[in-house]
């Protein structure tokens, strides 16, 4: 089973990281797997997660 995740805008490279970070830990308590993830345009990116 596959689960994606949009993180809200995030211009600050910092800041999204610390924000992937977390929600990626936070995802891994529910047992899903950090498999990738896209950065678009407008500064948001999408995890994809694996159970």
């Amino acid at each position: 089973m596959y689960k994606t995740v949009v993180i809200k805008y995030s211009p600050k490279a910092e800041v999204m990281a610390k924000i992937v970070e977390e929600k990626a830990n936070e995802m891994l308590k529910e047992g899903y797997e950090f498999i990738t993830m896209s950065i678009t345009g407008s500064a948001k990116a999408i995890l994809v997660f694996k159970k």
